[in-house]
């Protein structure tokens, strides 16, 4: 299903992840996002928070100075902090998520996908921002299943093995519960079960540009100091979603290493903008909010 409206040629598609507002910087930053054009999109590509009710001011906020928002959760949305009052765990918690999206206007994995009638340089439209026709915007929720072992290792138990033994734990093992599934594995396979059927079922339509908080492909982890956490990122069964779909781009953060990649000719636009000790130590984009075509932005 596939939800539109005409966009006017000025607006551009946006995009940005990893806000992490627990941080007072970054919540000055959100703060500060705004469209370049009235009626421009905004994407969140996951991570917004850890706390619902600060999930719910910065969504409100964007949904407010955005023509429409996009929302794919990241693992900070699904964690249950013991501090948190409404302690719901594992899908009921993801399904109180979309339940406040969709009570303020944001549009979930769980929504019919809506389609970006604007400007955005496709093959079609060449460089300089001609609209290379409708694009449906795709957001996902995939989890991971730890099957991007650590060096090394061929197993899921001999990766995580691994990552203790180095000292490299991801917090989800703590907080991001899995209820009424086994495990985060088993929860993850049911939600690739589910996305690659509405990808099938959306051949024939418009391109896609498919928005998922974890990077869909393993490259892009291969730049990473610690490779134990890689398994925290992802899984194998996405691999060649972007090539078996009609795909113009794909978004996603988690990596908080904020850049542009290109596979088998696809643009991967990672959006995160990461902890105030990385940007600080980095740098970051004075647009939060970035293109996701920065040639239809020209």
């Amino acid at each position: 299903m596939t939800t539109t409206g005409k966009t006017p040629r000025g607006a551009t598609l946006r995009a940005v992840s990893d806000l992490h507002i627990s941080y007072e910087e970054n919540r000055a930053l959100t703060e500060d996002i705004r469209p370049g054009h009235p009626d421009d999109w905004l994407i969140v590509a996951g991570d917004v928070g850890e706390r619902f009710a600060d999930i719910e001011w910065a969504l409100r906020l964007l949904a407010r100075r955005f023509a429409r928002v996009v929302w794919a959760p990241g693992n900070h949305e699904l964690w249950t902090l013991p501090s948190e009052p409404d302690q719901a765990r594992g899908v009921a918690r993801y399904d109180k998520l979309v339940a406040l999206c969709r009570e303020i206007g944001v549009l979930t994995p769980e929504d019919p996908w809506p389609v970006w009638e604007g400007p955005w340089g496709g093959p079609e439209g060449g460089p300089g921002g001609g609209s290379g026709g409708p694009l449906r915007i795709a957001p996902l929720f995939t989890l991971y299943d730890y099957s991007w072992y650590a060096p090394g290792t061929t197993t899921p138990e001999a990766s995580l093995a691994r990552a203790h033994e180095a000292g490299i734990i991801c917090t989800d093992e703590a907080v991001l519960h899995h209820e009424p599934y086994a495990g985060r594995a088993q929860w993850c396979a049911d939600r690739v079960a589910y996305t690659e059927k509405r990808l099938a079922e959306a051949a024939g339509g418009p391109p896609l540009v498919l928005v998922n908080h974890w990077p869909l492909v393993r490259q892009p982890t291969e730049i990473m100091t610690h490779q134990e956490f890689v398994q925290w990122c992802g899984t194998v069964r996405t691999a060649d979603w972007h090539t078996r779909f009609d795909v113009r781009a794909v978004v996603y953060g988690h990596l908080h290493i904020p850049r542009s990649t290109r596979y088998d000719g696809v643009p991967f636009e990672e959006v995160s903008l990461g902890y105030p000790r990385e940007w600080k130590r980095y740098g970051r984009r004075a647009d939060l909010a970035r293109p996701v075509f920065p040639e239809a932005a020209a």
